[in-house]
Order: C-alpha cells, then sequence, then structure tokens
C-alpha cells in the first residue's frame, strides 16, 4: 500500500505555516525515517498520514484512499500511530485488555486477535505482563505497551514517533528488533527520529525536513554524509560518519560494521 503526498500544505492558523509543498510517494514495505529539527514539521507531516490533521491545501493518499474522505477511525485499519509519550496513548486497566482493544475496535474475528495480542506481546517481550497495570510499569516497558497495542492492529503502516526518546540500550534494542520484524512481513514503517545512529542503523531511506519542505531525500548514505547541509537542519550524521571523514576514510560509513570494515580496507 503506497503514500502519496502531492504538493502539501498546512497552517495552524493563518500566518503560521507548519508545511510548505511537500510532494513525495512512499512505497509499500519500506523502512523510511523522517528527521529534522524541532519545529521542521515532521510530526505535522506524519498525523496527516491517519487523518489526525486534513491538508490546508494539497492531497495523501493511503492506497487509494484519499484521507480526507476518510474518518480517522476508519483511517486506522491501515495506518498504527505509536505517540512519543505512551501515557497519551494507554488507558486501559491491564496490559492485555490494551493490546486487544484496537484489533476489537477493528472487527476482528477471536481467533484473529487472539493471534494478534500473542505476537504483539511476544515481539516487545511483554509476555507475562498481561495482568499488570501499565502504569505499574516503568515507562520504558509503558512504550512497549503502547508500541504492542498498534502491532496487534496488524496495520500496513506503523508510525513511530521519536521512539528511542528516554530509552535505555535494551530497549531500544528490542524496538530494533520490531521494526525488523515489521520489515520481514512487508510492512512500511515510518520514523520520526532525533537518534541519528538508530536512524543510520535501521532505515533504508532518511527524509531531513526543513522550515516545512524536504531537503533531502536519499539513501542513509547519501543523505547522512552530506555534513554541510544536514547543518541547515540541526541534525549532525552519526559520530561514526563524521569520524570517518576526519581520519580521510574515502567512503561514507554510517555503522560501526561499516567503519571497521573500512579501516581494515585501507590498512590492507
Amino acid at each position: 500500500m503506497n503514500i502519496t503526498i502531492s504538493d502539501l500544505h498546512f497552517s495552524y492558523a493563518p500566518n503560521v505555516k507548519a508545511l510548505n509543498g511537500i510532494s513525495l510517494t512512499i512505497n509499500a514495505g519500506e523502512q523510511v525515517a523522517i528527521i529534522g529539527q524541532n519545529g521542521a514539521g515532521k510530526t505535522t507531516l506524519v498525523r496527516h498520514l491517519n487523518g489526525l490533521l486534513k491538508p490546508t491545501s494539497g492531497s495523501v493518499s493511503i492506497g487509494d484512499w484519499d484521507t480526507t474522505k476518510h474518518s480517522v477511525a476508519k483511517l486506522a485499519s491501515k495506518v498504527g500511530y505509536v505517540f512519543q509519550n505512551p501515557d497519551e496513548q494507554l488507558f486501559s486497566k491491564d496490559v492485555l485488555t490494551e493490546v486487544e482493544f484496537g484489533p476489537k475496535n477493528l472487527g476482528y474475528k477471536k481467533n484473529k486477535i487472539d493471534q494478534l495480542v500473542k505476537r504483539a506481546l511476544e515481539l516487545t517481550e511483554l509476555t507475562g505482563k498481561q495482568e499488570t497495570n501499565p502504569y505499574d510499569l516503568s515507562p520504558t516497558w509503558r512504550k512497549m505497551v503502547a508500541l504492542a497495542s498498534i502491532l496487534a492492529m496488524d496495520t500496513p503502516i506503523v508510525i513511530f514517533d521519536e521512539p528511542t526518546t528516554g530509552q535505555d540500550f535494551t530497549n531500544i534494542t528490542r524496538i530494533a528488533n520490531v521494526i525488523a520484524e515489521l520489515k520481514k512481513t512487508g510492512k512500511t514503517v515510518i520514523t520520526i527520529t532525533h537518534d541519528i545512529d538508530f536512524c543510520a542503523e535501521n532505515f533504508e531511506r532518511v527524509i531531513a525536513l526543513s522550515k516545512g519542505q524536504v531537503l533531502l531525500d536519499g539513501s542513509p548514505r547519501e543523505i547522512l554524509g552530506q555534513e554541510e547541509i544536514l547543518a541547515q537542519t540541526y541534525v549532525d550524521p552519526p559520530q561514526l560518519t563524521r569520524l570517518g571523514k576526519k581520519i580521510g576514510l574515502q567512503e561514507t560509513v554510517i555503522t560501526p560494521q561499516e567503519f571497521l570494515k573500512a579501516l581494515a580496507q585501507r590498512a590492507g
């Protein structure tokens, strides 16, 4: 299911423009990271994908659905959205009820709901915590409950808003594993992030926004190596990318494995 954004403009008020003519196509199954400074329009853009915001002008289509012609409830069957702050998303008395809510609301049959919930709990390592009130869990685990509640809806598109903020290394690894599993099953994953190392290691396409417009769009290697242009978004390339350039590596490296390989090749 492709996402098509055509000349999208959005204003919160007549003189407060947030998006200025964005046109993008995101193909089914792509793993896309959206980066940029605060106020660049990242969250405003992705909230058009599930209908939370409607264009001031231009259009957004999810498959053959124009988002202006479908409710947020309808679009929820196609686009799952994991909020940055899980406390804005969780409301049920226990983890199981929370994770079941989405697929039940979409009208799935019981057998399918049971299968989806079981898989979501396993992927997020929440098995065994089903009867716990989410607010008795740490913020790290509440993040996983929010994530599991979206995974259980089995939407073809999943959006993560700053998934690694406030998370420790172990939970960041869990989130990366979930994204890898979603990729295996052909899901489209779109992530807003300031975590450039996470972006470099887990996504195949990077879109950099600045002042409500697309500044750069390409592979992580193409985008994260352009330090001078990225500076306009107040985003630094990964540490190893910058280090590689400092020591004169010929290629742009974005992961530890690439950095070590490039060093070995130069030494050899």
